[in-house]
């Protein structure tokens, strides 16, 4: 099931995708969040394309995002061996933006860069969870773009401003809850030029072990978010420039880099 969450109409709401009789897509619109209220529906239909796609999920407390989770991308950093247990940071919540919204580089920061990666969300209260138990603390997927300010990332020597700026995680386009990841892939065009292409299936920690050393640290509440890493192949991107994200199965996340 796709979940979106939308404006239209001067209101926010979420919706179900589904196809309409006529042809094309339509949002099938839900009574509240579907994490708190369920799934049960007004009635109403919206046409997708009448429709503004935001940002599936604003997280009330955190996005926990893991580093370097991917061998070849470790490689590509040549910062080292791979970590033997999942490397966490913190993005705080007034960096997420959705499908469409501007991604803004910062003046302090010359190089600016995108990371393709598949994002958890959280759909309940989470602590100390075995990895055997994770499915049944994760509401769906989406897909995400770790942004970095890669020239703070290496001044500052930690990585809280440099992947903490406002517009610096972009989510979308929806949230699927029955997401095979077995196999898919993820992919990152610049201008429409193919920039990382890797199967999920790559990453050195998997999603039940993420959530497992996640929740054993902190806290995880519904709506929070966990990006998963990234592949090989991240580079800088420009004024002007449009980034998009693939994961087959989720959909691609497109925004425009001011």
């Amino acid at each position: 099931m796709k979940i979106a969450r939308f404006s239209h109409g001067g209101a926010i709401n979420f919706g179900i995708l589904d196809e309409a009789e006529g042809g094309g897509t339509e949002l099938v619109v839900l009574n509240g969040d579907p994490m708190f209220a369920g799934f049960d529906t007004t009635g109403e239909r919206v046409p997708l394309a009448d429709a503004t796609l935001l940002a599936p999920v604003i997280p009330r407390s955190k996005v926990v995002a893991v580093g370097k989770n991917y061998q070849d991308h470790v490689a590509e950093m040549n910062t080292g061996e791979a970590p033997k247990e999942p490397l966490l940071f913190l993005k705080p919540n007034t960096s997420v933006i959705g499908p469409g919204d501007r991604i803004v580089r910062p003046p302090q920061s010359n190089r600016v860069d995108f990371e393709g990666e598949l994002a958890i969300v959280i759909g309940s209260v989470a602590k100390n969870v075995p990895a055997a138990d994770a499915a049944s603390v994760i509401f769906g997927y989406t897909v995400a773009n770790d942004v970095t300010a890669r020239d703070l990332q290496a001044s500052d020597g930690q990585w809280a401003r440099a992947k903490g700026f406002d517009t610096f995680c972009p989510l979308g386009p929806v949230i699927e809850t029955e997401f095979d990841l077995a196999s898919a892939t993820v992919e990152t065009r610049l201008n429409g030029v193919l920039k990382q292409s890797a199967p999920l299936s790559d990453m050195i920690h998997s999603v039940p072990t993420i959530v497992a050393y996640a929740s054993a640290a902190f806290t995880l509440l519904p709506g929070d978010v966990i990006l998963t890493g990234t592949p090989a192949g991240v580079g800088p991107m420009e004024a002007g420039d449009t980034v998009e994200i693939e994961i087959s199965g989720l959909g691609v996340l497109s925004n425009p880099v001011f």
